[in-house]
Order: structure tokens, then sequence, then C-alpha cells
């Protein structure tokens, strides 16, 4: 039987998507050990697949994770320093579910576990992560009979000729400065720059692994931790910048000018090019991404679809209604022919190639993308969020011009203006997300309902 662990600790560390905590207070090697028995118990896995991220303790917790799948009796395949993009792809291209050991863009103390099933499929509390956890907080699987084999396969040549393939970039010779933030983009750029040759000229920063990243936080949707990449693409006058998140699977552009692009502008820009590959194809959105993107899809005969905030819905939608290409405001992109997963990578790759195609700056390719100027994520600290959510829809349902809807948390639209509140589902918080016409409309409404928001606190 694996290591008993702390219960409690064991179901406050198992989020709705990943595993996820401080190392070692909470997230350790016994508890990536047990993990392993349960998730091949759960998943029926023969076989897994194991990669991890350059955090000082992910070697050891990859490891012991695959001493407990293999003590379950399934073989590991370990692919060692990874992006969670770069397991994505090995879980599609071998077959077999995944493990990875991140914790994407959290501080230095943080690690954690995302796994899949097969070809990427996700796993999340109702997909099978809520019967992981039991199995664990219970004292684990009883494991016997012959122990599985563990043996080291490097993908990293593979993945990037598999993106390369579906987003050749050809044209004029672009000039692009990458922030690898200390993270895992710094393992997994150059192997896939070195394949477009002449087409890019890379200028690197912060391509050392190193998980105490001592440059700034590997959060991209922080603007804080974009300010050094905006300073060295205007000294570098480099057509664009990309900056990703520590385990590199969310990707951030910055301009020419050196101004931060909207991950909506991004995901108008590539389900155009993915619908001109593929006419009338679905592409996914989730409802805190710009209007302007389900516009733009409807007028190049696409079919948008709207989700809710999170990858579990938005693969699950892509699944079901077989949709070409799915975006995030948080920076996350999914591809259809990427087994419905998301890559950082791939998405800069869809940038690289429009901008070589045409010879205008990518802020004149833009343009055409960018109609509504958005007020980002913003956080305010609530006793009592549904109480304040009821508020703010009575203020404004029933006034002229003015829908509401509650996929996800209270959605207010107008002509000239939207807004979607959200709670937390971890703290007393809740989330607004602004947008409107121009700077003016989107200040006004954005005001306002913060005003409502913060004076019911």
């Amino acid at each position: 039987m694996v290591d008993t662990l702390d219960p409690a600790n064991v179901r406050a560390v198992f989020k709705a998507y990943d595993v996820r905590g401080t190392v070692p207070e909470q997230v350790d090697e016994r508890l990536a050990r047990a993990t392993g028995s349960a998730f091949v118990q759960v998943v029926g896995a023969t076989t897994v697949v194991v990669g991890h991220d350059m955090r000082p303790s992910s070697p050891g917790m990859a490891g012991a994770f695959a001493e407990g799948a293999s003590a379950a009796g399934a073989d590991v395949v370990m692919i060692g320093l990874a992006s969670t993009d770069q397991l994505y792809f090995a879980s599609g291209f071998l077959g077999h579910p995944g493990a990875m050991f991140t914790a994407s863009h959290n501080p230095a103390q943080y690690n954690g576990i995302k796994l899949c099933r097969s070809l990427a499929q996700p796993v999340g509390l109702d997909t099978g992560l809520a019967e992981i956890r039991d199995l664990v907080a219970d004292g684990g699987p009883v494991t016997s009979g012959p122990a599985g084999a563990i043996s080291e396969h490097n993908v990293l040549e593979a993945y990037a000729a598999h993106l390369i393939s579906l987003a050749p970039v050809s044209g004029r010779r672009l000039k692009v400065v990458v922030d690898a933030g200390n993270g895992m983009a710094g393992h997994t750029a150059p192997a896939v720059f070195a394949r477009l040759g002449d087409a890019v000229d890379l200028v690197p920063m912060y391509f050392e692994l190193d998980g105490t990243f001592p440059h700034h936080e590997a959060n991209p949707i922080d603007p804080a931790n974009l300010v050094d990449l905006e300073r060295r693409v205007l000294a570098e006058g480099a057509d664009l910048g990309l900056a990703f998140d520590g385990d590199a699977d969310r990707c951030f552009l910055v301009d020419e000018r050196g101004h931060a692009v909207s991950p909506s502008t991004l995901t108008a820009l590539i389900a155009a090019r993915e619908l001109a590959k593929e006419p009338g194809a679905t592409v996914i959105h989730n409802l805190i991404t710009s209007r302007a993107v389900p516009e733009i899809v409807t007028e190049l005969g696409g079919s948008p679809v709207r989700t809710r905030v999170g990858h579990s819905y938005i693969k699950a939608t892509m699944a079901e209604t077989g949709a070409i290409f799915g975006g995030e405001h948080s920076g996350h992109f999914y591809f259809r022919d990427f087994w419905r997963a998301d890559s950082g990578m791939l998405a800069a790759l869809h940038a690289m190639a429009a901008l070589a195609e045409t010879e205008r700056s990518l802020t004149e390719l833009l343009a055409q993308y960018e109609r509504y100027v958005v007020s980002g994520e913003i956080n305010s600290e609530v006793a009592d969020p549904a109480a304040v959510m009821a508020g703010i829809e009575t203020t404004y349902a029933g006034a002229d011009g003015v829908t509401v809807d509650h996929l996800d948390g209270l959605s207010v639209s107008h002509a000239d203006w939207a807004f979607n509140v959200r709670p937390s589902n971890t703290e007393p918080l809740l989330r607004l997300n602004a947008e409107g016409r121009d700077e003016a409309t989107m200040a006004d409404i954005r005001d306002r309902v913060l005003t409502e928001i913060r004076s019911a606190r």
C-alpha cells in the first residue's frame, strides 16, 4: 500500500482541473507516488506518459509518480523536461494517458500535477479526478502483480515538427522577441524556432530554466510581467514579442509598438485562419472573450459557440461540436488538430505565420479584429457574491436594449457595452470583465458596476 497521507490535505490540493499546492507542505513525492497508483487504477492505463517542468521539485515528483504507476502495473514513458502542450502532444502522438508535473504560472513555492487520458483528453473532478482524489485520501489502492517497466522517450523534435506542420511560417523574415520567463518555453522554443530557419530572427529572453523565476513571475496575464518584453521589443525594433507562462501552454502577444495584444484579438485572428482552411467550421469562445470573436466568426461564415470559462468546458464543447478551434481570454488556445488540447506555441506560430504573409505591421494586421475596448479581469472581495450579483441584475435587467443570461455568473449585454460578473470557485471574490465600443463607454460601465460591487462589501 502507498504511504498514508492526510486526507484533509489531499482533498485541499485536488482542484477542479488539477492537483496544486505548496512544496513540501501540501504537495510532495509521497502524494505524487500515491497519485500515480490511483491514476492507473481509475483510468485503466497500461502505459502512462510523464513529463515535468523546471521547478526544483518536479523531477523527483515525476519519478515518484512513475514509481507509483509502475507498482500499479503500468509501463511508464518518461519524456523528461517538457511544456504542458508537449506532454499533450506525447499523449496524442503515443496514444497513452499522461501526467505533467507543473504549477503553471504559480510562484516558485508551488507545484502540482495535470492529468489527461489518452489523446490528451482532460481529467477533471467530474471526469476521474474526484475518484483519484478519493483513492489517495483513503490510503491508495492495494497494488499486486508485476510492476510495469519505466523507460525514456524524447519527443521534443517530433513535437516541434508537428507544430510547424500545422502552422508553417513563410514570407518575409520576422524579428521576434520571446520571453520564456525562465519557464518551459526556454526548452521548447529553441527546438521550434530552429525549424523555422531564416524565416525568423529570434531574440531570446530569460530562456534559462529556473523554477525560482529570478526575473519576473511567469504569468503574462499580469501586465507587470510583460514590461521587460515590451521594452525589449522596442529596443530591438522587433516585429512582435511573445510571452509564455511557466509551463508554456499560454501565449500572449506584444506588438511592434510595445503594446500588449488582447488574447481575444489573437483568438479572432486564429479563428479567421482556421476558417479559411475549413469554411463553415465551428469555433468555440468563452463568455468573457470579446464580442468581436463571435461577430467575426459569423461574418466569415463560421459557427460561433459560447461556453463557460474553463478548459474542461471548452474541450468538452469542442468534442461535442467537432469545432476546429477554441479560444479563451486567459491566453489558452485549443486546436482540433492538436487533439483539442491547448498550445501556446501553436498559437504563436499562427500569429507569426499571419504576419509573415503580409508587409503590414502587427498593429495594422490586427486592427480588423479589434472592435471593442476591454477592461481585463478585475477582482473584488465581497462577503456574499450571490447577493451582489442579484443586486446588479436588479439594476440592469429590464432596461432598454439590455439582455441578461446566467451561463456562468451574470452576463449583461447592450449594443454599446457588455459585462460579466462571476464568483471565484475558491475565494470570496467577484470577477468583473467589461467591454465597450470605445474607451469612454467601457470605463463608464466598468466603473458603474465596480461601484455597485464595492459598495456592497
